[in-house]
């Protein structure tokens, strides 16, 4: 027999053997068909065994296989390690806005829900100066209930506060309500922007590495992110 067709077909069978080898490896082990370290470094062996004597392969290209394993692995091991930091940052946060139950924070809308007498607080905001200016208080319907005068102020931003009661001294019903606040700025009849304050009842993680969540009294939500003021009670 040809020496040269002998030499082929031993080649030939060593590259389906280490084939076999590679299969069995992804499909048999342990690890869902992903290589581990262990895996490589066999399969690798097992290559070097079975290399064709007369072209053995060059130290570079073994350099570039182990140098590209090693990043794949390192990379994957990184995402694990930040999966685990994000998890862990979201219960830390979690853990830190639970803090804000019963507590009031500061929300860039003037409508708010109230239970009946309840005291509420709120700021306005203006860019210039504005005189004459008063705080409505108006229900679902858009009756104004009561009128809370504040008189001139400067530009920036004011707190002030409901005490919870109609224009007839009488505590108001627990419902929704919303502050309109209007004055005269350099003369003409302008609305202001109202903020209110509103209590958190509970707070929400949205899921795994999602937002955390701040439930409000009257039914609505913000992100913790979007919090820039937080007061007592």
């Amino acid at each position: 027999m040809d020496l040269n067709l002998q030499t082929t077909d031993v080649r030939a069978a060593d590259r389906a053997r280490l084939e076999k080898e590679k299969y069995d490896v992804s499909e048999k082990g342990d690890n869902n068909g992903i290589l581990t370290q262990a895996d490589f470094f066999s399969l690798l062996t097992t290559e070097l065994a079975h290399q064709d004597p007369t072209k053995p392969v060059e130290n570079n290209e073994m350099i570039s296989q182990m140098t590209a394993f090693s990043t794949t692995d390192g990379v994957s091991n990184l995402n694990d390690k930040f999966a685990e930091f994000a998890t862990s940052m979201s219960s830390s946060q979690a853990l830190q806005a639970s803090s804000l139950v019963g507590r009031s924070v500061l929300v860039e809308e003037n409508a708010f829900g109230m239970e009946a007498g309840q005291e509420v607080m709120g700021k306005l905001k203006t860019d210039k100066a504005a005189s004459n200016v008063n705080i409505y208080v108006e229900n679902v319907a858009g009756e104004i209930i009561q009128t809370v005068p504040v008189g001139d102020v400067k530009s920036g931003e004011f707190t002030f506060s409901w005490d919870g009661k109609g224009s007839d001294g009488e505590p108001a019903a627990a419902g929704a309500y919303r502050f309109r606040v209007a004055g005269l700025v350099e003369g003409k009849a302008s609305e202001l922007q109202a903020m209110t304050y509103r209590k958190v009842d509970s707070v929400t993680l949205a899921g795994s590495g999602g937002s955390i969540l701040l439930n409000l009294n009257g039914g609505s939500t913000m992100k913790l992110s979007d919090v820039v003021e937080v007061t007592e009670g």
